[in-house]
């Protein structure tokens, strides 16, 4: 690839580089959302909502944590929304960052760029990447979900050109793909090719919006089809060699080993796809978090982590499926891509959540307490116990031994642990429950009940760490406590 696609995908960083990224806990880019508002509803965005959120970062806040990721090793910061033009300090902030001496990558609907702005782009390298979906205008504006959707997305595309677009700087153009517009989509790419303006085909990622969208669906099989035509093309008319492979056309998504997203609330994320928030940066250095991030260390451990089909691939030294279609479909960051063509006849071999957790702990009937395995976040998890006359640990008067409560907590942490390994056939756990603090018992359940069991690993010392649980009857916290265990990963 030349060099103008290496910046669009992050590339540029070659494997000496974020191998040392990934023994030190650093950074080559960050994400960041300078705000939430958004003048568009796509029907596709990954967002639940494009309005202005309550507690959005100050401006201050926003250039603490950009330096904070220049400590780390950035040389890229890439800006993301809501629509980062409708952000009222966004040249300013761009001015800083410049000032910083990072790279700029701008993704954008096209609002407010007038040739003056675009100029003004142009002066400070920003790489702008413009989204536009299809040549086709209703489609355009569909897809949008705002009449003159199109004509914005042109109006912004004439003026980064007249400003001196791509010749002066890298220009990309972001593309999801969808059922609507596959198949003009090689035609798209070949267009862009011949500007020499970056195409940015992305698979969409069921979250947000997207998730009531189904009418956007395609056949993997299809997709399939759309990436090996373009790799044609683009070797036989272009000289660029790549492998298809999900979620990019002509690219690969490694970004957990070099990168993280922070949203406009100061949440640190993985990525944009894997929702789960690891950390904010009001409350933490942006390097702790990510030195302490369970959920970061395992993406970047991918090779041993990563389960069933995609850890068994034998692109898995350069592709471990899109995370982010992984979590929004399994409930489960490690799981394999369910989107990825070479998966789609090995869906029963990849793991979703809720699990049944006769298949995560240890222990068999009547033993056994906890019944399902329902989410897994950083640090933390929840999972049901169902109590029928066949549970252990009830009394003649049907209600739970005091007893039973961490026992119950204990397995939920089994649950959680068992989980993580679950499909991964390089990891052996092991573990001992080595002492409870703090227990209290507040309320009571018997046979009927259906509990919820929450748990966090409150601290790591080694091999040992302390959890905490809570159970709870519906909405009323029924008994909590601490517990000291062990535990090794072979």
């Amino acid at each position: 690839m030349n060099s103008c696609q290496n910046r669009i995908y992050g590339a540029e960083f070659s494997k000496e580089e974020i191998e040392e990224a990934v023994r030190n806990n650093r950074l080559l880019s960050m994400e960041i959302e300078f705000n939430r508002s958004c003048n568009f509803h796509c029907v596709y965005c990954y967002a639940t909502n494009n309005s202005k959120h309550e507690n959005e970062l100050s401006r201050e806040e926003l250039c603490d944590v950009i330096i904070q990721a220049k400590e780390l090793g950035a040389r890229k910061i890439i800006i993301l929304g809501g629509e980062p033009m409708l952000y009222p300090n966004i040249m300013e902030m761009i001015q800083f960052i410049k000032k910083e001496e990072l790279d700029i990558e701008l993704f954008t609907n096209g609002a407010n760029i007038t040739l003056p702005v675009a100029q003004e782009l142009l002066k400070y390298n920003v790489t702008v990447v413009l989204k536009m979906n299809t040549f086709d205008e209703k489609l355009q504006d569909m897809l949008s979900g705002k009449k003159g959707a199109y004509q914005q997305i042109q109006a912004a595309f004439r003026n980064l050109k007249a400003a001196g677009y791509p010749s002066g700087c890298p220009m990309g153009i972001s593309t999801v793909i969808c059922r609507q517009n596959i198949d003009e989509l090689a035609k798209m790419w070949e267009w862009l090719r011949e500007q020499n303006i970056n195409p940015y085909f992305e698979m969409i990622t069921p979250q947000g919006k997207a998730r009531g969208s189904n009418f956007l669906d395609i056949e993997i099989n299809r997709i399939q089809e759309l990436f090996h035509e373009i790799a044609e093309l683009d070797r036989g008319k272009y000289g660029y060699h790549w492998n298809p492979q999900p979620p990019l056309v002509g690219g690969e998504c490694m970004r957990h080993q070099f990168s993280c997203a922070v949203n406009s609330e100061g949440y640190v994320q993985p990525c944009v796809g894997v929702t789960i928030s690891v950390g904010n940066i009001r409350e933490r250095k942006l390097k702790d978090i990510i030195r302490d991030s369970e959920v970061i260390q395992d993406l970047k451990n991918y090779k041993e982590t990563i389960k069933g089909p995609c850890g068994e691939c034998v692109q898995v030294n350069d592709c471990y499926g899109c995370r982010g279609a992984a979590y929004q479909m399994t409930g489960d960051y490690l799981a394999s891509d369910p989107l990825c063509w070479k998966n789609s006849g090995r869906q029963k071999d990849i793991v979703h959540l809720p699990a049944d957790a006769a298949g995560l702990v240890p222990h068999k009937p009547p033993m056994l307490l906890v019944s399902r395995l329902i989410e897994v976040k950083e640090r933390s998890s929840v999972s049901e116990v169902e109590i029928t006359e066949d549970t252990i640990f009830t009394g003649e008067n049907g209600k739970l031994d005091d007893a039973s409560y961490i026992e119950i907590i204990a397995q939920a942490i089994a649950a959680q642990n068992g989980f993580k390994n679950m499909g991964n056939r390089k990891s052996k756990q092991e573990g001992f429950l080595l002492g409870v603090k703090n227990l209290e018992i507040t309320g009571h359940a018997g046979i009927g009940d259906k509990l919820r069991v929450s748990v966090y690993k409150a601290a790591k010392y080694g091999e040992f760490g302390v959890i905490k649980g809570e159970v709870f009857k519906g909405k009323e916290l029924i008994a909590r406590g601490e517990i000291k265990v062990w535990h090794n990963n072979k």
